[in-house]
């Protein structure tokens, strides 16, 4: 016989009580696990809907552990300090309602505040979203959140209303009481019924992403950093606020002459990936599944809940906060990897390389205390590594738990490089650079993070651009903004001529090993002549030692333009090879 059981129970609300919940702190609801993303035009309906008497659906909460005695975290008072029910399913409409109702603002997908102004006709009993016109038209009231935020009755906003209305023109008998009638109606929506499942506090958080999947296929699948930022809204306010602020100020170039700030060509973090970073830092765990359990007040040993074991935790996740936020951190990480060869984010094919090789460089700066000058070059070669290896590609959370159990305890600098250094010789064998990357290469994809561990080794050896007395690090500098890209890439064995020459396998034809970066103007004259004609010409710009060493650097055996191009395509990736082996050894 099974011995499953219903996980959850039913509960029925009317609209005030949940209001009321809200405003306790009984009902958490996190302005952060998701953005509001509802437009204004979404929110009227909902109120028409539920003006109408229409069902507008069900609320899926999630009963919180050990929520008596708790200290809070973070600002604002309330009745309650922890909330005993976290909202799964809903948000957006539980959001809708309380900032009409109340008055509140939300934040947009931006971070931005904006205010949700819903109008209503009670002549007609129709709802739209204020405008000029609206607002400056009496037979409308342009803000319903004033009924409710004024706390007048219903008697003093209906006969408010009335004579606001005869003071253009007189009102029939019939006119004021179906006014009136729609005014009560409206003014009654806080008695609408809504009906919540509530999940068990003893469901784990993989039971609840699963059921909210289940019976929501049109929302966007709760993760466990969604769980993360549900309880940072909760326990931790003033942490939330500083990671989305952080993030938000990612997204924009500081004004000229301004302050320090996140902005990069790298990466525009989000707070979840961020929150990532901090997790890896303070818990020494990649999967988030564990740290959600520890920051409910969960013992991993016993099982037991302790809200004292929470605070305790959490003061761990706001001191590892504190230094991924830290801008002289960011600044000086994201500096190793332009010194490593990456110069934005077009050449960063994984962002969680990134986000793991930032969560390495903390413990190496404050937990291992290793000098600047060698962690940069460390942390470049270690990114240049994951990168080029694409680690953190297939079950990213699995592999970067490994890396940290590595480096757990772990407290000097020459043990850190050590543990890293053998974990990049593990996998850079011989073979790799003479078998595994040549074949890797073998390949036609435009973001193959092999090709950006290639030109990121052009940067490290000062390769000039092909064909050009400048060098290639040069042309891709972010901050250079033109109207045409200073780099292209260009076909050495053009594609029309290819195509004439009977090759008609675009994936053949469009080879990495049959790109190069060119200067714009340069790609155009070549257009689509044949190596044998053009290089000749280009050849006689160059002394024979200048022309030596671009072709050495661009991985072009002698004579390549009279190969065959099979040929020539098996000797360049073994050369391609070569020159990212010999820009990761600079690294050293």
């Amino acid at each position: 016989m099974s011995d499953m059981k219903t996980c959850f129970k039913r509960v029925d609300y009317d609209l005030s009580n949940l209001l009321h919940y809200l405003d306790i702190g009984d009902i958490g609801l996190p302005d952060i696990q998701r953005p509001f993303v509802w437009s204004n035009a979404k929110v009227r309906d909902l109120f028409d809907s539920m003006y109408r008497g229409f069902p507008v659906g069900y609320f899926l909460f999630w009963e919180n552990a050990q929520t008596n005695g708790v200290k809070q975290i973070g600002v604002g008072q309330k009745a309650h300090s922890a909330p005993s029910r976290l909202i799964v399913d809903g948000q957006q409409r539980l959001t809708s309602l309380y900032a009409v109702f109340r008055g509140k603002r939300v934040l947009d997908e931006d971070y931005r505040e904006r205010k949700i102004e819903i109008a209503f006709c009670p002549r007609t009993g129709a709802f739209e979203v204020a405008d000029a016109a609206i607002k400056r038209d009496p037979e409308w009231i342009p803000n319903i959140s004033e009924l409710w935020a004024s706390g007048n009755s219903s008697f003093k906003m209906v006969k408010g209303f009335l004579k606001t209305l005869e003071a253009k023109a007189e009102l029939s008998e019939e006119e004021e009481e179906q006014i009136s009638h729609n005014l009560d109606r409206l003014f009654d929506l806080q008695k609408y019924p809504f009906t919540a499942l509530e999940i068990a506090s003893t469901v784990d958080e993989e039971q609840v992403a699963d059921i909210f999947v289940r019976i929501n296929s049109e929302g966007v699948k709760l993760n466990q950093a969604d769980f993360l930022l549900t309880l940072l809204s909760v326990f931790w306010d003033q942490g939330r606020a500083e990671l989305e602020q952080f993030c938000r100020r990612s997204r924009q170039p500081p004004a000229a002459g301004g302050e320090a700030s996140p902005f990069n060509h790298f990466i525009e973090p989000d707070p979840d990936q961020m929150l990532r970073v901090s997790v890896a830092l303070g818990f020494s765990r990649g999967r988030l599944k564990s740290v959600y359990q520890v920051l409910r007040g969960k013992d991993l040993e016993t099982g037991q809940f302790s809200s004292e074991h929470r605070d305790a935790q959490f003061r761990v996740l706001q001191q590892a906060q504190a230094k991924v936020l830290d801008l002289t951190c960011w600044h000086q990480f994201l500096s190793a990897l332009v010194g490593a060869g990456f110069r934005s984010g077009e050449m960063i094919s994984s962002q969680n390389a990134l986000l793991y090789a930032y969560a390495v460089y903390l413990i190496g700066r404050t937990q291992c205390r290793v000098p600047e000058h060698q962690l940069q070059k460390v942390i470049g070669r270690w990114f240049f590594f994951a990168s080029l290896t694409g680690r953190y590609t297939s079950s990213p959370e699995s592999v970067m738990d490994g890396d940290l159990n590595r480096l757990r305890g772990v407290d000097d600098a020459a043990r850190f490089v050590a543990v890293l250094d053998e974990l990049i010789r593990n996998q850079l064998t011989g073979d790799f650079w003479t078998t595994t990357l040549p074949a890797a290469l073998n390949s036609s994809s435009a973001r193959n993070p092999e090709l950006f561990a290639y030109v990121a080794a052009q940067n490290r050896l000062n390769a000039p651009v092909l064909f050009s007395h400048k060098k290639v690090s040069e042309l891709l500098d972010p901050a250079l903004k033109t109207r045409k890209k200073s780099l292209e890439r260009h076909h050495l064995f053009p594609r029309a001529w290819l195509e004439r020459e009977g090759e008609e396998d675009r994936k053949i034809i469009n080879q990495m090993a049959n790109y190069a970066l060119l200067e714009w103007p340069e790609n155009i004259d070549i257009s689509d002549t044949p190596p044998t004609q053009y290089v000749p010409k280009v050849r006689a710009r160059f002394s024979a030692e200048e022309w030596q060493r671009m072709q050495e650097l661009h991985a072009l055996p002698e004579g390549w333009e009279q190969m065959a191009y099979a040929d020539f395509l098996v000797e360049r990736r073994k050369r391609m090879a070569d020159i990212v082996r010999r820009g990761f050894e600079t690294l050293r």
